[in-house]
């Protein structure tokens, strides 16, 4: 995470430590030593967070975040103060501060309150953009994301819609594979014809062979008449043959005939019929490794590997999560009848921060629960399962630059990143970091100790060089 950030505070040495700082890792840091200077520059440029102190001459911290709030409301402030007290914090959060921080700073705990502030900034600013977006896709495809890799995949439908060439559709369960299927289909020379898709997976091997060629009258016990197969009813347009790996070895020499001689024959047939058809094929498995294996035709591998659309996972396709979850906000906020209108900003960093294994079908479901739980116009973060109200960002990276430290330092860094990964809530951060929450709790008080004592060294020397010997003036 990099962005632009302007640090606010009436000493410039602590401006240039910070820029200086932040500068080391990647942020574009610019400083000002007033209120004022700051305002002015926020009008001639653009930034992504300010850090600014609290207690300043004219103008303060306090007043500066109302401002930036009020006028800039997609810019977090992160506050500084040498006094934490409750007075401090709520007069923070009522200025409508992002983050409150404790001088004099550690640069670990500023970089990760920026790097956090930045995130926050910019999926609010994606959030109120979401309804423009959404309402802006023409639908004509089906696929819902303005991702790299969704508009590749977007471009490569409509560079082989028109084409008469089998497609195989590979990716993880729940990623939208059929949707684009259905994309090829609509935005072909097919797309008057009919789309029929059928689960491999889903139909017992003895009936599949049946379903998808059709068999004659007296073909077996039950056939008591003629059954037209799936070929024959896509004929003029798309067959979709889903989860591929699982279709029995034994039907797949007859598939490959079909696909080969566009002619099936049905069972118990003796003439083979033909049919004008174009095959899409989906799998969420490796079928190279299947073909290794024998489990998997290579020549059937080839005829549907003519063209490969492989769909990203959701994981992937960074801010199209909020987008997706908007689109499912708005349908089953719809069919609920309930007035909610969007995502919280918490609530989307927790979607964002997610794996989602399920793909776009988790949050699709995620997002339909959501609104039957939701008590407000937005959904926030207690609206959503749990697995995904714990999902945490990864921790920051120390540059290579950063010095050799002990092995004590090491461990109270790491303890001090977690503990803020987890949001300051100490059972998760011991569950992560494999303590015992008592043990965590002694650690934190040693360190809290060691800062106090460390502060009490400081104000001794400063007294002390402050009145030297001999002189009781203050002077």
């Amino acid at each position: 995470m990099t962005g632009r950030v302007l640090i606010v505070d009436d000493d410039p040495e602590m401006c240039r430590l910070l820029a200086a700082g932040l500068a080391r890792r990647g942020f574009e840091a610019s400083w000002q030593t007033s209120a004022t200077a700051a305002l002015g520059a926020l009008e001639r440029a653009e930034v992504d967070a300010v850090v600014a102190d609290v207690n300043m001459p004219e103008v303060s911290g306090l007043e500066l975040c109302e401002r930036i709030t009020a006028n800039r409301p997609h810019v977090p402030v992160a506050l500084l103060t040498g006094f934490g007290n409750l007075e401090v914090a709520v007069a923070a959060i009522r200025a409508g501060a992002y983050d409150l921080l404790l001088k004099p700073p550690d640069l670990d705990v500023v970089v990760a309150a920026v790097e956090r502030a930045v995130r926050h900034g910019r999926v609010s600013h994606v959030i109120r953009q979401l309804p423009w977006t959404v309402a802006e896709d023409d639908g004509r495809t089906e696929i819902v994301g303005t991702s790299a890799p969704m508009r590749k995949l977007r471009d490569l439908v409509g560079q082989v819609a028109d084409s008469q060439a089998a497609v195989l559709v590979s990716g993880e369960s729940g990623t939208g594979k059929e949707l684009v299927a259905r994309a090829l289909h609509r935005r072909g020379r097919r797309a008057a014809g009919p789309f029929v898709a059928v689960n491999c997976a889903a139909v017992p091997e003895a009936l599949l062979e049946s379903e998808l060629f059709g068999h004659v009258r007296g073909a077996f016990t039950d056939a008591r008449a003629d059954r037209v197969g799936l070929f024959a009813r896509a004929s003029g347009g798309t067959l979709f043959l889903d989860e591929i790996a699982d279709l029995p070895l034994a039907l797949q020499p007859k598939l490959l005939r079909a696909l080969q001689e566009r002619a099936v024959r049905p069972v118990g047939g003796d003439v083979e019929q033909p049919c004008d058809v174009r095959v899409v094929a989906a799998t969420n498995h490796d079928l190279e490794a299947a073909v290794a294996a024998g489990q998997f035709r290579e020549d059937l591998y080839f005829r549907i590997n003519v063209i490969r659309i492989e769909v990203p996972p959701l994981r992937a396709r960074g801010n199209d999560i909020l987008l997706l979850a908007q689109h499912f906000l708005r349908r089953s906020a719809a069919q609920a009848g309930k007035p909610v209108r969007g995502l919280s900003p918490a609530a989307a960093e927790r979607l964002i921060a997610y794996a989602w294994p399920g793909n776009v079908r988790e949050l699709e479901n995620c997002m339909e629960r959501a609104v039957i739980l939701a008590r407000h116009e937005e959904i926030v973060v207690d609206d959503l399962p749990e697995r995904i109200q714990k999902a945490l960002w990864p921790l920051p990276a120390l540059p290579a630059s950063e010095p050799v430290l002990a092995l004590a330092e090491v461990e109270r860094r790491h303890i001090l990143r977690v503990l803020e990964a987890a949001r300051g809530n100490r059972t998760r951060a011991a569950a992560l970091l494999g303590l015992h929450r008592r043990t965590l709790s002694r650690k934190l008080g040693a360190y809290r100790q060691a800062e106090a004592a460390g502060r009490s060294v400081l104000c001794g020397t400063m007294a002390r060089s402050a009145h030297p010997r001999g002189r009781s003036d203050g002077r």
